[in-house]
């Protein structure tokens, strides 16, 4: 039997890491670093703090990775202004949900290092230029050798050692790295391993030599410190209001809708791989998902007209939640009509979760546009005042 305070405290690490990623889209950089590092304890406390059984802590630790990573991710959208660093990130972010995906329902490790989280360091990499420099002046060419250290110099190595060797990083430093034995201390140790040292030091040289060429690359800072995401986007555009109402006059079939029906449906394989008592298959998942995701994106359609402001969107969610609820609810009512079930909590938490992703998804995507919209208004503008001049 489970001790009480053993739940206390799981659910207490559970509602952190649930409830932090929401501060994300306001201030990129502290949520997702205490995100990182809530992902990067947990399993310690429960180790030290409780006796609960941690055999599918894998698969629950990276359905909450894939959880705030989607928040972060949907959040570019929102305060992103460099357009090639933000399609290069969302080539990250998808690359490595496919690759999580697959490993949850194959459970083949080196895929993880195939598919390595470069999407989460490249992410922290542009929000700390964003604190003093604005993103915008960031060239390709910088923006791709970024990309490619994080994805060489950091993430490969650290996926190595988290699902090839799989161990803990601490543990596997001290064994593989400084020699010391799993029972003994780490002193000692430091000279048993010479090939070993020699390969870290190489790596961390690397690594600082890597930082130093990009620093020295940056260009004058442009504005004073802050981790607010909103204090520098007054100018291009606005992170709330109206500006984007106007794009959701598009097709309904779009690019747009097929991302989400993606995202919603290997986000749900993901997570259905760690709840209980889940009989859904990952079709049955996707096309749950898909079905949900055609009916919101016909309201978000309609609710759209009513603006991209807090209000507009809680209201959203709200009428959106309570559409899903009640088709879920009709399933149930339904399915043992036809010799079937539902686990009823499982149903409620796939719908917050599609209902969250298909809310933010939605909103922040329609300021991405109006700030598109935006610029390539004041781009028109000078291109008309240079023309008006050249026939001067």
């Amino acid at each position: 039997m489970i001790d009480m305070s053993d739940l206390i405290i799981f659910w207490a690490v559970v509602a952190v890491r649930f409830f932090v990623p929401f501060a994300i889209p306001w201030y990129p950089l502290p949520g997702v670093l205490v995100s990182l590092v809530a992902d990067g304890i947990d399993q310690t406390i429960f180790q030290q703090y409780t006796n609960l059984p941690l055999e599918n802590y894998q698969g629950y630790d990276k359905a909450l990775d894939i959880y705030y990573l989607t928040i972060a991710y949907m959040s570019t959208y929102r305060t992103w202004t460099n357009m090639f660093g933000f399609k290069l990130d969302r080539f990250f972010f998808h690359y490595r949900l496919v690759g999580v995906t697959l490993f949850e329902l194959i459970q083949f490790r080196p895929l993880m290092m195939i598919f390595p989280n470069t999407f989460e360091y490249f992410f922290i990499f542009y929000e700390i230029v964003r604190l003093k420099w604005d993103p915008r002046r960031l060239g390709k060419r910088y923006i791709i050798a970024a990309g490619a250290l994080i994805w060489i110099l950091i993430k490969m190595p650290q996926e190595f050692i988290i699902h090839i060797a799989q161990v803990d990083t601490t543990d596997w430093f001290s064994a593989r790295i400084l020699g010391a034995s799993a029972d003994g201390p780490t002193s000692g140790g430091l000279l048993s391993n010479p090939f070993g040292i020699a390969v870290l030091a190489l790596l961390v040289a690397l690594i600082l030599f890597a930082a130093w060429w990009l620093i020295r690359r940056l260009p004058a800072t442009d504005w004073s410190f802050t981790f607010l995401a909103d204090a520098h986007l007054e100018s291009n555009g606005g992170p709330d209001g109206n500006a984007g109402t106007g794009a959701q006059a598009q097709r309904f079939f779009n690019m747009a809708l097929v991302e989400k029906v993606v995202m919603v449906s290997l986000v749900g394989i993901v997570f259905a791989q760690v709840l209980p008592d889940m009989r859904a298959s990952s079709i049955e998942i996707i096309v749950a998902g898909t079905i949900l995701i055609l009916i919101n994106s016909s309201l978000s359609q309609w609710l759209a007209r009513q603006g991209t402001g807090w209000t507009a969107t809680f209201r959203e969610f709200i009428v959106l939640l309570a559409v899903n609820f009640v088709l879920i609810l009709i399933i149930a009512i339904l399915l043992p009509t036809f010799d079937g079930s539902i686990n009823l909590v499982n149903a409620i938490f796939f719908t917050l979760l599609f209902t969250v992703i298909s809310t933010m998804l939605d909103r922040f995507r329609q300021q991405h546009l109006g700030r598109l919209a935006t610029s390539l208004d004041s781009v028109a503008v000078s291109g008309g005042a240079l023309s008006q001049k050249g026939h001067s």
